[in-house]
Order: structure tokens, then C-alpha cells, then sequence
């Protein structure tokens, strides 16, 4: 039975739940869009999709997009990048039940950042976030070390949201990786010529 414990995050209303460190804890409550943020704390940034495509949802994410148990959704993941290091692994999933209407760009957004379109859509209903600690053993730990490595034992941090358009759900869960603590204030450069 632990295995099957594994599978699932302990999902939290407050991050102070999570006992993160402070600057963790920041990262993982901005407010806004996170894009936003990476984009100002780096000279490049960048999304660079690993896949989008028809999966079976996790286990924790069924009852939260509607589901009762769980079953097919279209899912996407990326890695989004500062200054060429990833920062942030992101996890999308959409219930096939979805129409085109109710997330029309989610197929066509290639490389570009699900949070331009989420954030700046009047008909983009954001919910509240979730937060919870990963750990080996679930299932998105393991996403995660296949895409960037690590080691076994590293502890992630993560934060979770529905948003709502017209009668769609998508979950958005960003797993922030520790990398995210290396960023500072980008500063904006003069062209002094």
C-alpha cells in the first residue's frame, strides 16, 4: 500500500503547509503569472515543450478536473528555461471532454507559454492554488529526473491550479525546480547608442 501512497502529492491550501524555505515559499506564491516572473528574473527565456499529446491523468488529478476516476486527457509538459538552465517543469492536462471552444490555442501552442494565453484571456477563470511536496515515488518526480536528471533523493516543490474557460477545466501544475533559487532580478539593459 505505500507504493500506492506514493502516487499521490498531499495536496495543501497554503504553502506554508509545506514547510518550504522562505524563498521556495515565494517562488511557489506568485501572484500573477509565473512566465512573467521568470521572464523578469532572466535574459532569455524560454518553453521548450516535451510533449503534448493523449495520456491517462495521474491519480491525483482525476476528482480535480472532474473526472471520477481517472482517465484520458490531453497532456502537455515543458520545461521552462532562464538563461538556458530549466527552472520550472510544467504539467498541463485537459479532459478530452474539453471542445476547441473552450481552450481553442491549448493544440496550437507549440513553444509558447500556456500562462500568455491563461493570463491575458478575460474568459479565463483562475481557481485557488494547491500546493505539495514530490518525492520519489510519484509519478511527476519521475517526469522530472527523465527530463533534467538528479538525484533520487532531491525533494521538489510544486503548486497546482484549475483554471476554468466557458465549461473546459485544466489543471496547470508547475514543479519548481531548484535551480529557481540561482535567479535574480534580471537587470534591463540601455542602448546607449
Amino acid at each position: 500500500m505505500r507504493n500506492a501512497s506514493l502516487r499521490l502529492a498531499a495536496w495543501q491550501p497554503h504553502a506554508v503547509a509545506l514547510r518550504a524555505p522562505d524563498r521556495m515559499r515565494d517562488w511557489l506564491t506568485t501572484e500573477g503569472s509565473l512566465t512573467a516572473r521568470l521572464m523578469a528574473h532572466s535574459a532569455a527565456f524560454r518553453v521548450r515543450r516535451l510533449h503534448q499529446q493523449a495520456a491517462t491523468c495521474l491519480a491525483d488529478e482525476a476528482r480535480t478536473i472532474g473526472l471520477p476516476r481517472r482517465g484520458r486527457v490531453w497532456e502537455r509538459e515543458v520545461l521552462l528555461e532562464c538563461d538556458g538552465r530549466p527552472r520550472v517543469f510544467g504539467h498541463t492536462v485537459v479532459p478530452m471532454g474539453c471542445t476547441a471552444s473552450d481552450w481553442p490555442l491549448f493544440s496550437a501552442l507549440g513553444e509558447r507559454s500556456l500562462g500568455t494565453t491563461l493570463f491575458y484571456d478575460p474568459l479565463v477563470r483562475r481557481g485557488q492554488l494547491e500546493y505539495a511536496r514530490i518525492r520519489a515515488g510519484h509519478p511527476l518526480f519521475r517526469r522530472v529526473r527523465a527530463a533534467i536528471g538528479g538525484p533520487e533523493d532531491t525533494l521538489y516543490y510544486a503548486r497546482r491550479c484549475v483554471y476554468r474557460r466557458h465549461h473546459g477545466l485544466l489543471l496547470v501544475t508547475e514543479v519548481f525546480l531548484p535551480a529557481v533559487l540561482d535567479l535574480k532580478r534580471a537587470t534591463t539593459q540601455q542602448n546607449t547608442k
